[in-house]
C-alpha cells in the first residue's frame, strides 16, 4: 500500500533514510550522512510531499518530492528491494506531476540504472565539492 505520509512516520523515515543513504553510497563518508540527518528532519522532509510504502504496518520505503517537481528522496528499505516498490512509488509522483528532477551520484550505479529505467534522461552534471563526487541531474516527463 502505498499512502500519504503522515508526522509520526518520521522516526521510521528518518531511519530507513539513514540507513538505506549510507548503503548506496559507500564512497562517501558515513559521518556524511549523519551530520546530514538535522537538515533532512527540519528542513527537507518537512517541506516536501512524500508518500510511504508499507507492508503489514512496516514502512518498506519512501519517496519525497520538492517544489512540485524535485524527487529529493526514493529509499527502499534493503530486505524490500527488486519487489517493484521503488517502481511504484516512483508511479504514484508521475501520476502527480508532468515533469520530475532529481540529482543522483554518478557512482551510485544502482540508482542510476533504477532511474533510467523510470525514464529519466540526462541534463546536467556537476563536482559536489562537500563530497568529492560527481552528480547527475536527471530529468523526467510526461508523455
Amino acid at each position: 500500500m502505498i499512502r500519504p505520509f503522515v508526522p509520526g512516520d518520521m522516526p521510521a523515515l528518518l531511519a530507513l533514510w539513514l540507513d538505506s543513504t549510507t548503503r548506496a553510497h559507500p564512497f562517501i563518508r558515513a559521518g556524511y550522512w549523519l551530520e546530514s540527518l538535522p537538515l533532512v528532519r527540519d528542513d527537507y522532509l518537512p517541506l516536501a510531499r512524500s508518500w510511504v510504502a508499507e507492508r503489514d504496518g512496516v514502512i518498506t520505503g519512501f519517496i519525497s518530492v520538492m517544489m512540485e517537481q524535485f524527487v529529493g528522496a526514493v529509499f527502499v528499505a534493503l530486505r524490500y528491494h527488486r519487489q517493484g516498490i521503488g517502481q511504484a512509488l516512483m508511479t504514484r509522483v508521475k501520476q502527480r506531476y508532468p515533469v520530475l528532477t532529481l540529482e543522483v551520484y554518478q557512482l551510485n550505479r544502482a540508482a542510476c540504472h533504477f532511474y533510467y529505467r523510470q525514464d529519466f534522461r540526462e541534463i546536467g552534471k556537476a563536482f559536489n565539492a562537500e563530497t568529492g563526487h560527481m552528480l547527475l541531474t536527471l530529468q523526467w516527463r510526461a508523455g
